[in-house]
This record gives C-alpha cells, sequence and structure tokens, in this order.
C-alpha cells in the first residue's frame, strides 16, 4: 500500500496522549506477531510517526518548562531533562 498509511494521524493536531496511546496500541498488536506482512509494516510505519510525534511533543515541553524557569528566576541556567527512557528512544 503506497501513499498513506491506513489509520494514519494528523500529526500536526495530535495530541501527547493520543499519540501515546495509539502507539500503546500497535505495539500490543505487533507484539501478538498474528498480523499479516503488509499489515505489520503498516503498523510499524505508523508507530515510527508516532513515536516522533511524541518525541517531538515532549521536546516543546521541554522547552516550555526551561522559558517557565528562566522567567520565574530571572536568570539563565540551563539544566537538560533528562527522562529515563531517553537512551532508549534513539533510533
Amino acid at each position: 500500500m503506497a501513499g498513506k498509511v491506513k489509520g494514519s494521524i494528523d500529526q500536526e493536531n495530535v495530541c501527547f496522549e493520543e499519540a501515546l496511546g495509539k502507539l500503546e496500541l500497535i505495539v500490543k498488536r505487533l507484539e501478538k506477531g498474528d498480523l499479516p506482512l503488509e499489515e505489520m509494516l503498516e503498523q510499524f510505519a505508523e508507530g515510527v510517526a508516532l513515536s516522533q510525534v511524541c518525541l517531538q511533543k515532549l521536546s516543546a515541553a521541554e522547552e516550555r518548562i526551561y522559558t517557565i524557569l528562566q522567567e520565574e528566576q530571572g536568570t539563565i541556567k540551563e539544566n537538560p531533562l533528562l527522562l529515563g527512557e531517553e537512551e532508549k528512544c534513539k533510533y
């Protein structure tokens, strides 16, 4: 199936929780291992897109937190936000 992935999401307008929920469902389907190969590939592609959406949303949240802390403290002190799963998310 070329082009748009079946069941794909509007990456611009999806919220983090929705993207994460859909990603979790895809992972469960793939872990079962009972899908035809073509459908597994489609699900995998959508999962990759969803994971990118989640990472983008988390990065935006990190920037916003940093900005809020700068405004509150009146000083610039950069402390990178380290997520426990961050190392596992690199592709």
